[in-house]
């Protein structure tokens, strides 16, 4: 996964514009970053490393024109280096293209350009694409037809834009199965793989959908079909403002996102009317099916225990890269829930296209206008504002805040809801005092292994709590059910093994005290996760993190989670590793 930008201005310099608007797409992946200028000839500086690394070393700013395209790379073909870097260019250097995506034929195009002359010089697969452009403009047809013709050939996805020395003052954008939205500004025009790349310089957007392109100018914006006819676009008013994408004081995004959650949640609370809405509208439905991937994979199994145990509707959970298995499965009366916090994730997509015909379709997610939300029968939107932190934070808890509120609708447990609203004030009053956390965090910092148990609505918790670590502090984590101790986990408990317990008070409370005990008895060192009154948990654990008392079981999810975030964010900081960019992963995974 990679993240693009391209802008035409009026009068301005825009390799200062894109260096900034690509600096918002860094969580897309930082492994190299470039930007490609034309005027009499293509300006093109890149290089691997982050960005303000690569700014660094070669000043990537200083290159002249008022027009542009430019690249931040996550890595999929060929290793990050300067050479495999965007932009990528033509054997002649007057044509430059960035990509976001994968061409699956690209060793087959790219033999049949060798030989027929074509040089290359990296190892990706987006190379194939200057290169036939080029192929076609040699022909006498122009940009936006040579784009064309050469993506008629491309098996894949992708979002791209192009340029040509040839045809100053114009780029030529497309998308298949890889996000792309257009910027309407005063006089000026961007293209982008996300909002928040381009909020400083207009809200007013364009979503393209699969097979179209866009041309842009200094007269404006035309989006055509692959036919080349003209289609008429809505334009998106963004109501997120630039602010809202930045880190606002906070040192790190992740940590700014985690205090941003009692909002979030709020402001998810105001779906209410349009969740009923549609569970008026889905009418009766006997199995439901969520379908996901890593963090939304975990609100699915809140919402498996919701749905089983509050309303006795069979639900299963399916990983969306595994979805295929299982999809003859599915029929009209089943209810096939994609979460997906971007909406463009590409196996929930695959996932979403392969059953929209056969079964009612509902998807929750985070970004407005994504695929997802187009291609859905139903959509339900997490107010969360944009996440730039990899590790999700406030997107899960929106997302099951959706989930809890579908389920109070459809089960007309409107206690539930009552539940709901108290929520916020529980997460501010436990992040006014997260410093007994980050104490915490300095104690078992060196920690080579952490387990996290929990049972019923607890499990799903301790798996997120478990994947959060993983992906900031490096450090192995395992989430299990406090039941399955006995049956292999156990044996993996030595001195000093720190182990997390979720204990909220309520029907498993007991059971899973009793775990905790295995535990101890074991060596290891528990931090207990439960009400601030509990007694006997406290009796039983190193390091207690208290809760409101009165946070329900069933409800405990949403605000349990919190600590599990920060006890992972502060042990990050302390081992000196960036909680936005953890090594090998990126924030939207929009290739399979």
């Amino acid at each position: 996964m990679c993240g693009i930008v391209g802008c035409i201005l009026n009068n301005d310099k825009a390799a200062p514009v894109l260096l900034e608007c690509v600096k918002k797409l860094e969580y897309r992946g930082y492994d190299s970053v470039g930007i490609a200028t034309p005027d009499s000839e293509i300006h093109i500086k890149k290089d691997k490393g982050m960005i303000d690394e690569v700014d660094a070393k070669v000043g990537l700013s200083d290159l002249p024109g008022d027009m542009g395209i430019a690249h931040v790379r996550w890595a999929t073909h060929g290793i990050p280096t300067k050479t495999n870097s965007h932009p990528h260019t033509d054997c002649s250097g007057d044509i430059a293209v960035v990509h976001n995506g994968i061409i699956e034929n690209y060793k087959e195009l790219k033999d049949s350009l060798q030989s027929e002359g074509h040089i290359f010089k990296s190892d990706t697969d987006t190379e194939v694409i200057p290169h036939l452009i080029e192929k076609y403009m040699t022909t006498g047809l122009d940009l936006e037809e040579s784009v064309k013709e050469a993506l008629n050939l491309i098996h894949g996805s992708y979002a791209i834009a192009a340029i040509s020395r040839n045809e100053p003052g114009k780029i030529v954008g497309a998308r298949k199965e890889s996000p792309l939205i257009v910027g309407k500004g005063e006089n000026e025009y961007f293209l982008a793989s996300d909002a928040p790349a381009i909020l400083n310089h207009t809200n007013n957007i364009i979503y393209l959908e699969d097979g179209e392109m866009v041309i842009l100018n200094k007269s404006g914006v035309t989006v055509k079909n692959m036919l080349g006819e003209i289609i008429e676009k809505e334009v998106h008013v963004i109501t997120w403002t630039p602010d809202m994408a930045e880190k606002s004081g906070y040192d790190h995004f992740m940590i700014k996102e985690i205090h941003e959650q009692p909002e979030a949640v709020k402001n998810t609370l105001m779906e209410a009317e349009d969740i009923e809405e549609i569970v008026s509208q889905i009418g009766d439905v006997d199995k439901i099916c969520f379908v996901a991937c890593g963090t939304s994979y975990h609100a699915s199994l809140i919402g498996k225990y919701l749905f089983e145990s509050l309303i006795g509707l069979p639900t299963d959970v399916i990983l969306a890269s595994e979805f295929k298995y299982s999809a003859k499965a599915m029929d009209e009366k089943t209810l096939v829930i994609i979460i997906s916090q971007s909406g463009e994730t590409a196996d929930t997509l695959k996932a979403l296209r392969m059953v929209k015909e056969q079964s009612k379709t509902l998807a929750i997610v985070n970004v407005l206008g994504s695929t997802a939300t187009r291609e859905a029968e139903y959509v339900l939107y997490t107010r969360a504002g944009p996440e730039i932190g990899v590790a999700a934070t406030k997107t899960y808890v929106s997302q099951l805040t959706c989930i809890y509120m579908l389920v109070a609708y459809i089960s007309k447990r409107m206690d539930l809801i009552d539940e709901l609203q108290n929520v916020p004030q529980q997460m501010t009053s436990l992040l006014e005092n997260e410093g007994h956390i980050k104490k915490i965090a300095q104690k078992y910092k060196y920690a080579s292994d952490f387990f996290f148990i929990g049972r019923g609505f607890s499990y799903p918790t301790a798996l997120e709590g478990a994947l959060k670590l993983k992906e900031i502090t490096y450090i192995h984590g395992e989430g299990y059910a406090a039941g399955e101790l006995k049956h292999g986990p156990l044996a993996l408990i030595d001195d000093g093994v720190p182990v997390v317990a979720v204990v909220p008070p309520g029907e498993t409370h007991d059971k899973t005290l009793s775990n905790v005990e295995e535990v101890r008895a074991r060596g290891g060192h528990v931090i207990g996760v439960g009400s601030q009154e509990d007694g006997d948990l406290k009796s039983e654990v190193e390091d207690l993190i208290g809760l409101d008392p009165e946070i329900n079981e069933i409800i405990s999810p949403i605000t349990y989670i919190v600590p599990l975030q920060l006890l992972s964010y502060y042990i990050s900081v302390e081992k000196g590793i960036d909680p936005d960019k953890p090594k090998n992963l990126a924030k939207c995974v929009t290739v399979e």
